[in-house]
């Protein structure tokens, strides 16, 4: 594989990266913020609701990225790109939503949700097809396609 055919994979994983490392930060300043020193995980209001929102963000990360990875290598660079910016756009919305509210969470947690399950299932769909096609010679991407009226028939 060309590193040109993933680069893009790679772009949205670093932003990741960086969106991760961004609320690493703001945990560090709201610790110093409220006097929350370390090992302690509890604090102000304040102060858990961004702890929280890490936490989760954090969890959700490796899911993110090897969703991202098997939808853009199997399935579609170019769609696995946009379902992965639309995430980390919704996990950015969700940090800032939940630190300024419980319920500010919510909007951005189902959006992302749903960014987070078409990757699933553009991975699902690419890996599966591209078993069919090794293993059993059927090229089942190209008669969705067909059926869906994407192509012209050959």
């Amino acid at each position: 594989m060309m590193l040109e055919q993933v680069v893009l994979l790679g772009a949205v994983t670093l932003l990741g990266l960086l969106e991760q490392a961004y609320f690493s930060l703001q945990v560090i300043y709201a610790r110093r913020k409220y006097s929350v020193s370390p090992p302690a995980t509890t604090g102000p209001p304040e102060f858990e609701r961004i702890f929280r929102a890490h936490s989760n963000s954090s969890g959700y990360f490796p899911l993110f990225v090897f969703s991202l990875w098997l939808a853009g290598v199997f399935f579609s660079q170019a769609l696995a790109v946009l379902f992965g910016l639309l995430y980390l756009y919704g996990r950015y919305r969700y940090f800032h939503g939940y630190a300024a509210s419980a319920q500010g969470r919510l909007e951005p947690l189902y959006f992302s949700a749903k960014m987070l399950w078409a990757l699933f299932t553009l991975s699902g769909l690419g890996v599966i097809c591209t078993m069919t096609q090794a293993y059993l010679g059927l090229d089942l991407l190209h008669y969705f396609s067909h059926a869906l009226g994407l192509t012209e028939h050959t």
